[in-house]
Parts: C-alpha cells; structure tokens; sequence
C-alpha cells in the first residue's frame, strides 16, 4: 500500500509539473526524455534485449514527431529547418530500430543533447 501511495504522489507531482511549466521548460523535458529513452535503448541494445530496444527507440521516436509536430513555421525558415533536422533523425531512428544500430542510436542521442544545449541557453 505504500507504494501505491508514492507512485500516485509522484504521478499528480509529475502531472503538475508538466501543467505548470513554461513552452521552454516543456521543451527541455521532451528533449529530456528522448534523451533518457536512447540512453536506456542504447543499453538494451548492449543486452540483446529487443522488445526494450524496440520500445525505448519508438519512445524517443514518438518525442521527436512531438517536436516536429509543436512547430510555429510562421516564425520562418528556422522552423522548416527544425522540421528538416527533426525528420533526418526520426529517420535515423527507424534505421537504428531495424538495425538494433547503437552507434545510430548514439549519433541520435548526441544530437538531441546538442539541441537541448541550445534551447536551454535560449
């Protein structure tokens, strides 16, 4: 029963963090957890564990058709270059799934940590 009690306490305090949170902030926490999924993909690829590399790599891919999905193109070419780069590496990551590719997966990954560096010093 406690743990019923701490899951549910740190569900409403995950839920409240994400409604209270600015544009910025809900970007980094998507950059975040694509990170954190091809991180945990990149081990399960190291385990020959593919039903979990299948499913940290859909994960991260579902964030970035989220990124992609979440752009304003009225702010100009920056956004047509977001959505570019956002779909070379959802593409990547097919790749990397069918391929159970790490260095795919990390290349992916680097690039993710490189954009939320950036946006975080926005």
């Amino acid at each position: 029963m406690y743990y019923n009690n701490t899951s549910n306490a740190y569900d409403t305090y995950k839920n409240n963090q994400v409604n209270t949170a600015s544009r910025k902030q809900l970007l980094l926490m998507l950059f975040d957890g694509a990170i954190k999924f091809l991180n945990f993909a990149a081990i399960s690829i190291d385990n020959k564990n593919v039903p979990d590399t299948h499913k940290y790599i859909v994960k991260a891919e579902d964030i970035i058709q989220e990124l992609m999905s979440t752009l304003n193109f009225d702010a100009g070419d920056i956004a047509k270059d977001l959505y570019n780069l956002y779909d070379y590496l959802y593409n990547e990551l097919i790749q990397a799934n069918m391929k159970k590719d790490k260095e795919k997966v990390l290349y992916v990954k680097s690039m993710m940590e490189e954009l939320r560096e950036t946006w975080a010093q926005i």
